[in-house]
């Protein structure tokens, strides 16, 4: 549900039924009224008495915000992990990412919207730990689980979500390299390339 929440695919001003979305995600109502709870206390959602739930909005505004603190977060983290990959275990952890990488590929391939966030947000997450501050990874996954990337299913139709998912290979391979500088800076664009996403903007950079 967080997923599906945040690739757009269930939207702001809907009313939304545990049954229906039980049927949804095949599943029976009792689970998805737990996960609502969940949602709720993260204020992702908010409970409509006798009706259901709908999904918090959220302006341009504060989702540009959260790019910016992505970015302010996550840059320098994964940089310092391409200064780490000296050390045997880090570059260990590193190739074990690929599979995740090569998921994010299919999922993007494929359009599974759903499947594509959950590989994605975990490939960040696990990367970023790989520097040893759980701080950041807990404000990132709070920061992603806030995100609505609303222009997801258009940008998946034009194919140009194929190339973003690509770039998780390369951020393996810089980091492994120990090329601090360019995984910065691919890093940045990969995660300047989100606000498009959001507008449903093909960014072809």
């Amino acid at each position: 549900m967080r997923a599906a929440l945040i690739a757009g695919q269930l939207r702001p001003g809907i009313v939304y039924s545990a049954p229906t979305l039980g049927e949804m995600f095949g599943v029976s109502a009792t689970p998805v009224r737990e996960a609502i709870l969940d949602l709720v206390r993260e204020g992702l959602v908010e409970v409509q008495r006798n009706k259901g739930f709908r999904v918090t909005d959220l302006s341009e505004e504060q989702l540009d915000e959260f790019a910016q603190v992505r970015l302010m977060l996550e840059v320098p983290t994964m940089g310092l992990v391409a200064s780490l990959a000296r050390d045997s275990a880090v570059a260990a952890n590193l190739e074990g990412l690929r599979p995740g990488a090569e998921g994010i590929v299919r999922a993007a391939a494929a359009s599974d919207l759903v499947r594509f966030i959950e590989l994605d947000t975990e490939f960040h997450a696990h990367f970023l730990s790989l520097a040893g501050n759980s701080e950041v990874v807990r404000i990132v996954r709070d920061l992603r689980n806030r995100s609505r990337l609303y222009g997801l299913d258009a940008v998946a139709r034009a194919g140009i979500l194929g190339r973003n998912a690509e770039e998780h290979s390369e951020m393996i391979d810089l980091a492994l390299s120990g090329d601090r500088e360019k995984l910065e800076a691919l890093v940045a664009r990969h995660i300047g390339h989100v606000r498009n996403l959001w507008a449903g903007v093909a960014d072809k950079s």
